[in-house]
């Protein structure tokens, strides 16, 4: 069996979502298909749900009035026939008035994510109904009725695959199964959700839990390039990554993956495979524990980094010093991305300042506090490249331009991370790009 997951882009437009049902009648097999809302619905749920926690109710039903527009007009387009149409009507009508109910009762967090399932929920009944109308046989497998996770937010992969197993077993004469992406249920059997691009992760989660033999991540792009093609002109598709490669490279930045997602494809070592929807013969890009040969594969930026610098003279020959200030950011819940040290200071970053105020003042009980905003960080994998000689050479050879504020390797034989000014960003991107692949 295989699972294939649709983004926002590859169905947000009729077309697209007929594009689907044409791809899966040329996939052979079993097929357990994972759909994201339609593209612009999650942002406009979001900011429905932040109007209403506001208390701006008349705001918040002008933007359910746009999007009930969008869904109207989607549907025109959809369905053929008057019959179809109607259905398409009344899946629209049924769910709007279920977000208008939200939207006049007491809204609070728990609303909330019951309105950002809805567009995973319509999405996919829209879909069924369009296979149906296609006489394509196909079964709509509610995601809440398997997906969970625990009270840390953790996907309960043991669980979802006990409970997801004998749904899938009874449905073995259907070779195409529907689900939701993003969605979910809590500790406390609400509706949640995996957080934003959890639909890349429902996917991944799903395949570890019926062993799949193969994962496919559909989107709009030809698969993982070596350098981000919105920035850099001249880039290429990468044809092999091991799962380390690919969750180096999500983790710092590239787009086309949750970074959550090679997690559980990893634990049971299913495939996962990158493809386009917009030319599906492209080959995309396999993600396995094998890879292939090559000094570097690809390089990733990730923005909206702070950079922390402590000093404290006391560091020097102190045992139990680290472990202190690590245990500042545990008690936030503020995860770290790249440290060094020296005897006298140690650097680190976080991508998250929501407790910076607080992480500065129990940090300054250890020395003097440096703090810069604004950096990214730039991430260069390949497939053990740092085994291999004359690597670092390379990477600074095309920085020599731009002052690097922190750097770290050592730490997986797969990745060299810089820390830079975000200034400079789109230039380290392009000379990075010229200095390792020659491309320019």
């Amino acid at each position: 069996m295989v699972v294939l997951k649709f983004g926002g882009t590859s169905v947000g437009k009729p077309e697209r979502m007929k594009k689907i049902a044409d791809l899966l009648l040329t996939t052979s097999g079993k097929k357990i298909v994972v759909l994201s809302a339609l593209s612009g619905t999650t942002n406009s749920l979001v900011s429905i749900g932040d109007h209403l926690l506001l208390g701006q109710r008349a705001k918040a039903e002008e933007v359910i009035d746009t999007l009930e527009k969008h869904y109207q007009a989607f549907i025109k387009d959809l369905f053929g026939s008057e019959a179809f149409h109607a259905i398409g009507q009344e899946i629209v009508s049924r769910f709007f008035i279920f977000i208008r109910m939200l939207a006049a009762g007491q809204f609070d967090n728990k609303g909330y994510r019951e309105l950002l399932a809805q567009g995973e929920l319509i999405s996919t009944e829209l879909f069924y109904q369009h296979l149906q109308e296609r006489k394509i046989s196909a079964r709509l497998l509610p995601a809440l009725y398997f997906m969970s996770i625990d009270e840390n937010e953790e996907p309960e992969l043991e669980k979802i695959s006990e409970r997801l197993k004998p749904l899938v077993n009874s449905l073995n004469n259907i070779d195409i199964i529907i689900t939701q992406g993003y969605i979910c249920r809590n500790h406390r059997n609400e509706i949640d959700n995996l957080k934003r691009g959890g639909s890349d992760y429902t996917a991944s989660l799903v395949g570890a839990a019926i062993r799949a033999e193969e994962i496919q991540i559909w989107t709009d792009i030809d698969g993982m390039h070596n350098n981000d093609p919105r920035i850099v002109k001249k880039t290429v598709p990468i044809s092999e990554l091991t799962f380390d490669e690919a969750s180096e490279l999500a983790y710092f930045g590239a787009k086309i993956l949750h970074p959550s997602t090679i997690v559980p494809a990893q634990k049971y070592n299913v495939p996962v495979r990158l493809k386009n929807t917009m030319d599906e013969k492209a080959p995309g890009t396999i993600i396995t524990s094998k890879g292939s040969e090559g000094t570097f594969k690809a390089i990733a930026a990730k923005d909206g980094i702070t950079a922390i610098n402590i000093k404290s003279s006391r560091m020097l020959m102190a045992y139990g010093f680290l472990r202190r200030v690590f245990e500042v950011f545990e008690n936030y819940k503020t995860s770290i991305d790249m440290i060094t040290t020296s005897e006298v200071a140690v650097s680190l970053t976080i991508d998250n300042d929501t407790h910076l105020s607080s992480i500065e003042t129990e940090l300054k009980k250890f020395g003097t506090i440096e703090v810069d905003k604004d950096q990214t960080i730039i991430c260069i994998v390949g497939n053990k490249m740092m085994e291999q000689k004359g690597v670092l050479t390379k990477v600074f050879d095309s920085l020599h331009d731009f002052p690097v504020r922190m750097v770290s390797c050592g730490g997986s034989v797969n990745n060299v991370s810089v820390l830079i000014e975000k200034q400079y960003k789109e230039k380290a991107l392009n000379a990075l790009n010229e200095g390792l692949f020659g491309l320019s």
